[in-house]
């Protein structure tokens, strides 16, 4: 038994697991699967800043010396920036990072020279699994990668766009925590950097504990901020929050990415807030299972200029935009930069506070939290609870209209409530998202939908 295995979002696991002949097992199987498709002489190699990917890393980069591969070192990068190097140098890449989940866990994300790997690439690499040899390092290091994600958006908004605005930067553990204080200092905003840690720091953009909400809010209050902003940890992940200390849920992030850009199409998880559709701002709108794999399939078949986004805000750039006459290409994985940049330049743009911007989208709230340690089999159970017995479990909030198994089961009543389960495809959660008219009923909804789903779930 072990807790490795491929999620919405690559390999992850307990970083004890990962660390040692695993990592140089994945790395090795991720080279032979490129060879079964054609030569493959570099991969790119980066990490974040757990204290438990540096030695990761160096396993991987082990791995692929041992085999004739030249791993090349880029160091402590956010994932986007070495998505991007990968797909400009036409070279693979394994980024070393858990993303947002706990510091004892860890993970490896892989990448093709054209973007993320599918879930066929998955079984390759699972099926070309083998010993995990290991030579010593010879590998060059390049410190270019980092370099060329900042110049991507030098050019975003215009060169004063933010002056005037007090903006907080949470740097907490994210690896990309010094790259925001310089972008958004170099808008012309006056930056207050906030809550620097030097140990780990899971941020979980989707889900945020009600003890970092208030935290994040007393920044906003005590620095009289226009607005505090964040990154999960590798940096793909956007936070946001607003001039009244307000979280900005990310897929409202999403959708106000999407109009900065002038998006013609909109590819998102079911998810995200039945709002995008209401807004009438998109020609088309395209719902998918979550995890950034499925957006990236959607968008391939997408019409006009397309922008993809998760409900935990992470933006995917389906094809090249112009924005303030400058050129921003495409980038098919999960970025925290671009949306950030982008909902302030809208706001400043728009001559409005965050506050005020998010109020333009129709009034729909959307919740969602999570209920840690719970297993896949017990998930599974309150699901098939749901597929027979949906009228009893929900009666005490309405009558059920109709039921959506495109990722869990969504289940809308008749009175427009959305209450959603959804097992999570990287850690043992389950994950438990509500929609309503006002954040009061989709508050009340989602205490409701944890309780209730806990009493199954907790059962022995």
């Amino acid at each position: 038994m072990t807790s490795l295995k491929f999620g919405t979002s690559g390999l992850r696991g307990l970083a004890t697991e990962l660390a040692g002949v695993e990592a140089r097992r994945y790395a090795a199987a991720f080279a032979a699967y490129l060879r079964s498709r054609g030569p493959i002489a570099q991969i790119l190699v980066g990490e974040d800043l757990r204290s438990s990917s540096p030695g990761i890393a160096r396993d991987v980069m082990a791995a692929l010396c041992a085999i004739g591969v030249e791993p090349i070192d880029c160091g402590q990068v956010p994932t986007p920036a070495l998505a991007l190097a990968a797909m400009s140098r036409g070279l693979p890449a394994i980024m070393v990072t858990g993303s947002h989940i706990p510091a004892d866990r860890n993970g490896l994300k892989f990448y093709l020279s054209t973007g993320e790997i599918e879930k066929a690439d998955e079984t390759g690499i699972v099926g070309a699994l083998g010993e995990g040899k290991a030579e010593a390092i010879h590998a060059r290091t390049d410190k270019g990668v980092l370099q060329a994600y900042r110049e991507r958006y030098l050019s975003m908004l215009a060169r004063h766009a933010l002056e005037g605005w007090r903006i907080g930067v949470w740097q907490h553990s994210s690896v990309v925590r010094d790259l925001l204080v310089e972008l958004l200092e170099g808008f012309g905003a006056q930056v207050v950097a906030l809550g620097r840690a030097e140990n780990f720091v899971p941020v979980d953009t989707e889900a945020v504990s009600e003890d970092v909400a208030t935290e994040l809010a007393g920044w906003v209050h005590s620095h009289g901020l226009d607005a505090v902003v964040s990154t999960d940890g590798d940096g793909d992940r956007p936070l946001m929050a607003d001039e009244t200390g307000a979280l900005i849920r990310g897929d409202v992030i999403g959708v106000l990415t999407a109009k900065f850009l002038a998006a013609e199409t909109i590819v998102t998880p079911v998810t995200s807030n039945s709002a995008i559709e209401a807004t009438g701002w998109f020609r088309g709108v395209i719902r998918t299972k979550v995890g950034s794999p499925f957006v990236i399939a959607a968008m391939r078949g997408a019409q006009g200029r397309t922008v993809g986004f998760e409900a935990n805000g992470g933006v995917l750039l389906g094809s090249d935009v112009e924005v303030n006459g400058a050129r921003v290409a495409a980038l098919p994985t999960r970025d925290a930069v671009l949306p950030i940049l982008a909902v302030l330049g809208g706001a400043r743009a728009a001559a409005q506070t965050l506050s005020q911007l998010a109020a333009t989208l129709p009034a729909r709230v959307a919740r969602s939290d999570r209920l840690e340690h719970v297993p896949a089999e017990a998930s599974a159970k309150l699901l098939e609870l749901l597929r027979r017995a949906a009228a009893s479990f929900f009666a005490a909030q309405g009558e059920v209209a109709s039921v959506s198994d495109v990722d869990g089961l969504r289940f809308t009543l008749t009175s427009g409530d959305i209450i959603h389960y959804r097992p999570s495809g990287n850690a043992p959660e389950l994950r438990c998202y509500t929609e309503a008219g006002n954040a009061e009923r989709a508050d009340g909804l989602l205490r409701w939908g944890l309780k209730a789903a806990e009493s199954i779930v907790r059962q022995p």
